[in-house]
């Protein structure tokens, strides 16, 4: 149930059609449910199909889809490896199957299937072998998070979106197996609802959220996850509507069948003698178009953001936000830009106690499937999302981080080793003593970076190295200045190095960022290859921000000017 939450759409459709359902046969109905979205009703009737004839490489790749959208991903890799055995399988299937490869940690096999998937798109393609690339990479550098599952919150279900309910109580979503007779045909499971638990004791208790008497909310279908205001007496919940089938508007397909979207939206509650009370919809729900929920609030209460697939947006889901007015009434949605928005698929935005934003995107390079991002700014001005790295992120789905001081909080993921589809883990943060050198300010010459020495020791100079347009290889001349600092590093064995990387201005801001991430990852693999352990280097990349000169886009610069700005920088972090 996730991936729908993730891209800001809860979908559950009705059905009606002429004949009864013994009439269909046995195909037909695995059809009709699947169009449905019924994923554990189809599979059921698919794997009795594929007894009786093993070699369909439609029932192979529906078998995989189902297990696909059910989360269950292990499985969907067993069954696109045997549909994609098969020359004439879908395309997609392909890069479903790469996918599921990343996610198991099989970056070479995965290279090979988005290389089939995206044989016409080269762009695409070099995103996509970049997360490979960068997962293996940050795989061997974890940063100091220490992450543990939370075994007392989790269940063999999806448990996910954990939050602070004021200071002493914890509340999450789940949809574990409650009622035998509420079961979601999509999952098998039941219906989100939410849950909580108290610091003094370690009980967990489904949440009762109520409606008062405008009728807007009934909890029928999914509830959660939800959000606090500082004094943890308002509550802003995403639910899936209850509005009658007959006042939806049937979707726009080929489908003989009647089908329509039951959409996300975001409704206010009070706390009222212990319970939550649902007062009012968020004003601008509009279930009839877009989906809206997962808010978050600003420290003081002001600017509420929010996922939606509203128009006017980036890509598929983006963040959103509104302001406060004075009258207490919110203004009008505001896209919060291209640099926290991208193409793809953008959710799950939080507010640290430290004042960052915190969200998930699957459209900047990452580690594979959703990874989590920290920005800092607001409305729509914000510094470059940074991705939080191993282990924070994983190959998996990671998202919804909650943090009361930036370096301890709670995150979920469907990572692998879990007690079940979706699961919370919390981090700490375990410094090391390592002393970051001030970094000198840029101009418009190539940059030096020099560490002040202390005592008998001299200074260590780092030079700038630079790259041809497009281009990620280290060239000749580069490789003179790292094969310097080959040098430093075997004559100082405890020497820490941050290199960083950027790109110029040309090019789109997410290809830029893969393409310094590539740059990056380069100078570790040649350093690397010379002697130098991966655990000695943390790299860095930038894209296009932190130019050192005005070549910014639309700005008419000499290619000399350009070259200064295709860069990796070095400096000292520790051990000097």
């Amino acid at each position: 149930m996730k991936r729908l939450i993730f891209s800001g759409v809860w979908i559950l459709v009705l059905v009606k059609y002429a004949g009864a359902q013994e009439q269909l046969s046995l195909k037909q109905q695995a059809d009709k449910s699947f169009e449905r979205y019924e994923y554990f009703k189809s599979l059921n009737l698919y794997l009795k199909l594929v007894e009786k004839d093993k070699t369909n490489v439609q029932v192979l790749e529906r078998i995989a889809d189902c297990y696909r959208n059910m989360n269950r991903y292990e499985d969907a890799e067993t069954w696109y490896a045997k549909a994609t055995a098969d020359a004439t399988v879908s395309k997609i299937s392909h890069y479903y199957y790469a996918e599921a490869l990343l996610r198991d940690q099989k970056f070479e096999q995965a290279k090979k299937e988005y290389g089939i998937y995206f044989v016409d798109a080269p762009d695409e393609l070099k995103l996509k072998l970049a997360v490979c690339d960068s997962a293996a990479l940050w795989m061997k550098q974890k940063r100091a998070f220490k992450i543990e599952n939370e075994a007392n919150l989790n269940t063999e279900f999806s448990d996910w979106g954990l939050n602070y309910e004021g200071k002493t109580a914890l509340v999450f979503a789940s949809d574990r197996k409650t009622d035998e007779q509420n079961i979601d045909n999509r999952t098998g499971n039941n219906w989100f609802k939410l849950y909580g638990m108290t610091a003094n004791s370690r009980n967990i208790n489904q949440l009762s959220v109520t409606a008062d008497d405008n009728n807007i909310f009934n909890d029928s279908y999914h509830v959660g996850p939800v959000e606090f205001n500082n004094k943890a007496d308002t509550a802003y919940i995403t639910v899936t509507t209850e509005i009658s089938p007959k006042k939806l508007a049937l979707d726009k397909t080929t489908s003989k069948q009647r089908l329509y979207t039951r959409r996300l939206q975001l409704v206010m509650a009070g706390k009222r003698n212990g319970q939550w009370v649902v007062f009012a919809s968020f004003p601008y729900n509009n279930i009839q178009q877009y989906s809206l929920g997962d808010a978050a609030l600003s420290k003081d209460g002001h600017l509420i953001y929010f996922a939606s697939d509203m128009p006017g947006g980036e890509g598929k889901t983006d963040i959103w936000y509104c302001e406060k007015r004075a009258d207490g009434t919110w203004g009008s949605p505001v896209n919060c830009g291209k640099t926290i928005n991208t193409k793809e698929e953008e959710a799950f935005s939080t507010i640290g106690g430290d004042g960052a934003l915190y969200y998930s995107s699957k459209g900047l390079p990452g580690m594979g499937g959703y990874d989590i991002y920290r920005a800092k700014g607001e409305k729509a001005q914000w510094s470059a999302p940074e991705n939080l790295k191993c282990p924070v992120n994983s190959t998996s789905d990671d998202f919804y981080l909650v943090t009361p001081d930036g370096i301890n909080g709670y995150l979920s993921s469907n990572r692998k080793g879990g007690k079940g589809s979706d699961d919370i883990y919390s981090f700490a943060y375990k410094p090391n003593d390592s002393i970051p050198s001030k970094r000198l300010t840029r101009a418009d010459t190539p940059a030096v970076t020099a560490v002040k020495p202390s005592q008998a020791k001299p200074a260590i100079i780092l030079k700038t190295i630079y790259y041809d347009l497009d281009k990620s290889n280290i060239r000749p001349d580069a490789a003179v200045e790292l094969d310097k600092l080959v040098v430093i590093l075997k004559q100082y064995p405890a020497l820490k190095i941050e290199l960083s990387s950027y790109t110029d201005s040309r090019a789109s801001g997410p290809y830029n960022l893969a393409l310094s991430q590539r740059r990056a990852a380069s100078v570790v693999a040649y350093l690397v290859e010379k002697g130098i352990s991966s655990d000695r280097l943390v790299a860095k990349y930038y894209g296009e921000t932190h130019l050192v000169n005005g070549c910014v886009d639309n700005v008419k610069c000499t290619e000399e000017q350009h070259q200064l700005n295709r860069r990796t920088e070095f400096r000292v972090v520790g051990g000097y």
